[in-house]
């Protein structure tokens, strides 16, 4: 029966169906993306001519949709020769563009179709063969020569970012091509030409919190929406202009990572053509995310080759390196940490301050008392984890910890995805697996926390208390929500994702600055989130700060 149901099904269920199937378990998930391969290899796309795919009926579109088919499903490498010829193509057919036509836009998300199939291969450590060699050579040939035939036709280039990407993945796998110090010397000329001096009525209405020797805004901008084509792609051009916009407003800081796909490289490059006097205000904060049992011994070489890595993506200092770590069992973490520290103290140009991210609360204080027994000094100055009115675990013991150390909270998951917002407000629950619903990655994870924390119902008796207030003190919804975070003991500051070069939200973000949340209102917040030992629940269903992500 199942085949005729399967047979009959609509392709909106059907797909509904295969995302609720792959997302119970990681076996489902790699028999659906084992299979799919088996087929895609059987029916590998074919190359359309130059004008089959730029022409008066133009195919561009269901090329790039098999493409991505193909490095989605784990065929990076397969995927490169495909993307050579469409780029080649480009100039062959003498496209032609102009600023947010059908055609840039869809060029556009090529190159962030490029970023993410050159991340895995970045992400899978994948060996340094004659084969990828060549196929990546041939690609950044295939590169710069749309750049040559953008700049001489006029057209705005959209492959900046891939062209970054790509250098950075040949220096990584075959460090002995010379690839250029493309970070600050690949000047776009984006920024230099523009005024991108503060706006002192914008700075004026900030909040600072202090993180060992930085001073920075309580709002930081959050590039994990980079990891993923899900929340829309934008080219370098975009994204810098989105960049330029908190930077006058203030907001300073920006939270990345190794992973979050090209988010080093993006703002390495915005941050290396501002003035200095300008550049010298930026709080690059990046990570290092260590998954799995390392490739090599923890020496302090190895340490120090990870944070090189970084601050060469950045073009320079990254001003708060922040360290996950896989298996608290494996106690190489407690060295490395040692490490780190000393390394912000013999090569201040590379890292300024050390944090932590994802760490529960038995395992920060380890570290806190192991770094005070070898070092004389706690160290770190920040732990990264999640924490809204929804997810409020850091009450049991995070918070308690921090206080005793002088540790403070970075959070994440504030806004729980989107959902905590006016858009939500008398809604009815979305069905997270079709395609009506557009939800992002992170919506599907914290419409899960939802669910462990309560009902979608208990969620419109929250969204309802927030309305209240927000109206009461002439503010957004959201704005409540982070207030009420950012009051919590420890907490230094709140992580706001920024979809670079799509929307901007930071007029909304900078009310909260101007709200203060009386008695009355903090008791009814604390009434939704923390009285009703929701708080104790969720901690005893799916453990402390960060431990989804070691399960």
């Amino acid at each position: 029966m199942d085949d005729v149901l399967i047979s009959q099904l609509p392709p909106e269920i059907l797909k509904s169906s295969l995302r609720a199937l792959v997302s119970q378990n990681a076996t489902s998930q790699k028999v659906f993306v084992e299979h799919v391969r088996i087929l895609l290899r059987a029916s590998l796309p074919v190359y359309p001519s130059p004008s089959e795919l730029f022409g008066s009926k133009p195919c561009y579109a269901q090329f790039l949709a098999s493409i991505r088919c193909l490095f989605t499903s784990k065929m990076a490498i397969e995927s490169l020769p495909y993307f050579i010829h469409f780029l080649s193509c480009i100039p062959l057919a003498h496209a032609h563009w102009q600023l947010n036509d059908k055609l840039e836009l869809a060029l556009e998300q090529a190159c962030g179709d490029i970023v993410q199939a050159i991340q895995a291969l970045k992400e899978s450590r994948s060996m340094p063969t004659a084969e990828l060699r060549e196929r990546l050579l041939s690609l950044s040939k295939s590169i710069d020569e749309c750049e040559v035939y953008s700049m001489s036709n006029s057209l705005q280039y959209p492959f900046v970012r891939a062209q970054l990407q790509i250098k950075d993945v040949l220096y990584l796998i075959f460090p002995d091509i010379r690839v250029d110090r493309y970070l600050l010397e690949h000047h776009l000329e984006i920024t230099s030409s523009r005024d991108v001096n503060p706006d002192p009525v914008a700075y004026a209405k900030l909040e600072y919190v202090q993180l060992g020797r930085l001073k920075v805004p309580r709002i930081f901008n959050g590039l994990w929406q980079l990891s993923s084509p899900a929340w829309g792609t934008a080219s370098l051009y975009k994204q810098h202009q989105d960049f330029e916009q908190l930077l006058r407003v203030g907001l300073v800081a920006t939270d990345m990572a190794d992973h979050y796909g090209d988010a080093e490289l993006v703002y390495g490059a915005f941050r290396n053509q501002l003035p200095p006097q300008i550049s010298a205000k930026v709080v690059a904060c990046s990570k290092w995310c260590v998954f799995g049992p390392p490739i090599k011994p923890a020496t302090p070489d190895f340490v120090l080759e990870a944070v090189m890595e970084r601050s060469r993506r950045l073009g320079g200092r990254v001003e708060l390196l922040q360290f996950h770590w896989y298996d608290y069992n494996a106690k190489d973490y407690l060295r490395i940490l040692v490490e780190l520290l000393k390394i912000t103290k013999s090569h201040p140009h590379l890292v300024a301050a050390i944090g932590l991210c994802n760490f529960d609360s038995e395992h920060t204080e380890e570290a806190c008392q192991y770094l005070l027994r070898e070092t004389g000094e706690v160290g770190i100055v920040s732990n990264q984890i999640q924490y809204s009115l929804i997810d409020s675990r850091p009450t049991i013991r995070m918070e308690a910890v921090c206080q005793k150390y002088g540790v403070k909270l970075l959070t994440y998951g504030s806004f729980c995805g989107g959902f905590l917002s006016e858009k939500w407000l008398n809604s009815d629950a979305p069905n997270i697996y079709s395609e009506e619903a557009q939800l992002t990655p992170s919506q599907r994870k914290y419409y899960d926390m939802i669910n462990n924390w309560g009902s979608w119902g208990d969620l419109q008796t929250l969204l309802r208390v927030l309305k209240r207030i927000a109206m009461k003190h002439n503010v957004d919804l959201a704005n409540v929500a982070a207030r009420w975070v950012l009051n919590r003991p420890s907490v230094g500051a709140v992580i706001v994702g920024t979809r670079a070069g799509i929307s901007n939200n930071s007029e909304s973000n900078l009310k909260v600055f101007s709200l203060i949340l009386d008695a009355d209102d903090t008791r009814q917040l604390d009434e939704c989130a923390l009285e009703t030992s929701r708080a104790q629940m969720l901690y005893k269903k799916i453990g402390d700060c960060g431990n989804e992500y070691r399960q």
